[in-house]
């Protein structure tokens, strides 16, 4: 038969069910500074659900960042919101990935084939035919003759281009580096606030079984005694 009982939660009197019951003693101290300075009534014997646990817990969270960073930035906000809508840090970032401009995407094009074997390999074959072309087939009475005075200036050309486009390229590599910090210290941070999060739950946890423990070592003297005093008579 399903269990359908439910309790008071002791700071909102607001009915829950009673497999979220959790009791003032089993709940860490600092979040249990933060319940008691809202409810300065609260005592160990109270019970909240473990919902409005939570929403403490992430106060905590928000309060631990800010006396250690200073004020919160979006990065830290998206993390503790990351961490009340259990949503993954991975699926955030791969969400900004995207979020390319049109001139962005044209840079790294450039950058990847400008960078690449293929744009030098096709740049010496370009200047071998085009010597060649002139000097073997066009008996050097071709478009450009030797000094390859047009060669010259379609070099000088792209080596005022070069300097742009090789700033460019660095800009970009430095936003992606920068992107990738921003990457690592959002999943870190998350890690690390999970962890704190995961070793509150272990305390809970230990000491609902402790209690548990206990009501069953208290039935089991009771039963001891029964049989017992049953010996007796």
């Amino acid at each position: 038969m399903k269990n359908n009982s439910t309790f008071k939660s002791a700071i909102s009197n607001i009915s829950f069910p009673e497999n979220e019951k959790i009791c003032g003693k089993s709940i860490h101290d600092p979040i249990l500074s933060l319940i008691i300075k809202d409810h300065p009534s609260f005592c160990d014997e109270d019970c909240i659900s473990f919902q409005e646990l939570n929403e403490y817990r992430q106060r905590y969270i928000s309060n631990y960042l800010s006396t250690e960073i200073g004020a919160l930035s979006d990065l830290e906000k998206s993390v503790i919101s990351s961490l009340k809508e259990d949503k993954s840090i991975v699926s955030i970032v791969e969400d900004e990935d995207e979020k390319r401009s049109f001139g962005q995407k044209i840079a790294d094009q450039v950058a990847d084939f400008g960078g690449s074997w293929t744009f030098i390999i096709s740049f010496v074959v370009f200047i071998v035919v085009w010597i060649g072309s002139n000097v073997y087939l066009l008996l050097n009475k071709g478009f450009d003759p030797y000094p390859f005075i047009l060669l010259n200036l379609i070099l000088s050309c792209i080596a005022a281009l070069q300097a742009p486009v090789i700033m460019m390229s660095q800009n970009r590599q430095e936003e992606k580096d920068r992107n990738r910090a921003k990457k690592d210290y959002m999943i870190n941070l998350k890690s690390e606030l999970e962890i704190r999060m995961i070793h509150d739950k272990i305390d809970h946890l230990i000491m609902h079984q402790q209690q548990e423990l206990i009501e069953i070592q208290k039935v089991q003297i009771e039963m001891m005694n029964d049989i017992l005093n049953q010996i007796k008579k």
